[in-house]
């Protein structure tokens, strides 16, 4: 495989198939992962008690705090990691690193979306949220997964090699993803209101589009800095 020989997307999608095959056989993500957010979901309305009608309304908000949290652990999963062993090849095959980054992005946002799917059910029956406008929630999953990705995917490239680099990379992407919280949850309020829920849906797409311009434009210099 070079790059003179397959596209820049085929490039990506065998990168991400690489990813999701090693997903597959560590199952950090949907294995691991899913569980400790579904606890998250659990543990609220434990500590919100019998409160029916406050656990329905900050449902839709927990769930996507949830998202965000342990999304982050899903695109920080040892198994994507790459070795210098590794990148050198990659390097050698003439695959830039802007192709790298967004193999590693695409993988991600398939991961956060069958994340996001998996704890979907789960918030449901524990805060029965009131789903007015549900089907909006459709492109809300993918605006967030790949927002998300993309933002993960930079903070891993930016912590590779560090050793705190799992304590970092949340920290890196947190404050960058409150957008993508208030936007989420901002699209379910106006559908249950009657409003209009472009301007959320636009906040969505503006933080997408930008964290993925600045992915393009920081690879080049993280590919320099290793």
């Amino acid at each position: 495989m070079t790059a003179a020989t397959v596209s820049p997307l085929g490039l990506c999608l065998v990168l991400a198939r690489k990813d999701l095959r090693l997903e597959r056989r560590a199952g950090e993500a949907l294995l691991v992962t899913a569980p400790f957010g579904a606890t998250a979901l659990l543990l609220a309305p434990l500590a919100v008690g019998t409160d029916t009608p406050l656990l329905r309304e900050l449902g839709p908000a927990l769930y996507w705090l949830v998202v965000l949290l342990f999304g982050v652990l899903v695109t920080l999963r040892a198994s994507a990691v790459d070795g210098p062993a590794q990148v050198a090849m990659l390097r050698l095959a003439g695959v830039g690193a802007r192709v790298r980054l967004a193999g590693r992005t695409l993988a991600n946002g398939v991961l956060l979306l069958g994340f996001q799917l998996l704890l979907a059910p789960v918030a449901v029956l524990l805060y029965d949220p009131d789903l007015t406008g549900w089907p909006w929630l459709l492109p809300v999953f993918v605006l967030v997964a790949a927002g998300l990705a993309v933002l993960g995917a930079l903070a891993d490239a930016l912590a590779a090699g560090l050793a705190g680099r799992t304590a970092l990379g949340p920290l890196l992407v947190a404050p960058l993803a409150v957008p993508l919280l208030i936007g989420a949850t901002g699209v379910l309020q106006a559908a249950r209101y009657g409003r209009p829920p472009w301007p959320w849906l636009l906040l969505l797409a503006t933080v997408d589009l930008v964290a993925a311009l600045l992915a393009a434009w920081c690879a080049p210099h993280l590919e320099d800095r290793t």
